[in-house]
């Protein structure tokens, strides 16, 4: 496998984790991996926090529980990529391509995803709360007893959108005001452009 990084702190630290034969866990926090070549590799439990990965070739690369909490991934092609249990809150991935991509239990806290594709990703049990979707593609995606506090506009793409999801989203018109989309109103809203997806109350404490 060859990971290319330009920057060279970036490709420096990668030799490095190669070299020691890519551990788990590995600190890459802050690093600059913009335009890298990091399709494939292995990086569980790494920490990118703050890292650019600006425009960088994520196709089929391994993030499992990764914290890329506030991490540049604006461009990116992370195809097929592993976000499974990551943490991605306060990211950017505006325009980020995640198509196919597995973010099973993944947390998006903030995550700001305008214009990101994400079509046949798998989304369950994740944490979308305060995500920005307006723009995004989500066609053929699945998803499943996610949090779905996300804002919406009527550029966001639901075609296809299959499972279930626990409300409120967020609608944003065409005039910028912000409109509560809950329950049968949200679900109406997912069919209405193609998806199939349900909304689903949430659960309630247990009984004793």
């Amino acid at each position: 496998m060859e990971l290319r990084a330009a920057d060279p702190e970036a490709a420096h630290w990668l030799a490095r984790w190669l070299a020691d034969g890519s551990p788990y866990g590995a600190d890459m926090t802050e690093l600059d991996f913009g335009g890298a070549d990091l399709a494939g590799a292995d990086f569980s439990g790494a920490l990118f926090i703050g890292a650019r990965l600006a425009g960088a070739r994520l196709t089929g690369t391994d993030f499992y529980r990764c914290h890329l909490q506030d991490a540049d991934l604006t461009g990116a092609d992370a195809t097929g990529a592993c976000f499974v249990r990551a943490v991605l809150d306060g990211a950017d991935l505006r325009g980020a391509v995640l198509d196919g991509a597995d973010l099973v239990r993944a947390e998006l806290y903030g995550t700001d995803a305008r214009g990101a594709r994400l079509r046949g990703a798998r989304i369950l049990g994740a944490s979308l709360l305060n995500t920005d979707l307006r723009g995004a593609d989500l066609s053929g995606a699945e998803l499943r007893k996610n949090s779905f506090r996300v804002l919406l506009d009527d550029d966001t793409r639901v075609a296809g959108l299959t499972g279930t999801v626990f409300g409120p989203a967020r609608l944003e018109d065409p005039a910028g005001t912000h409109h509560a989309l809950a329950g049968a109103d949200l679900e109406h809203w997912l069919r209405s452009r193609g998806a199939t997806a349900g909304v689903i109350a949430p659960l309630g404490p247990r009984r004793p």
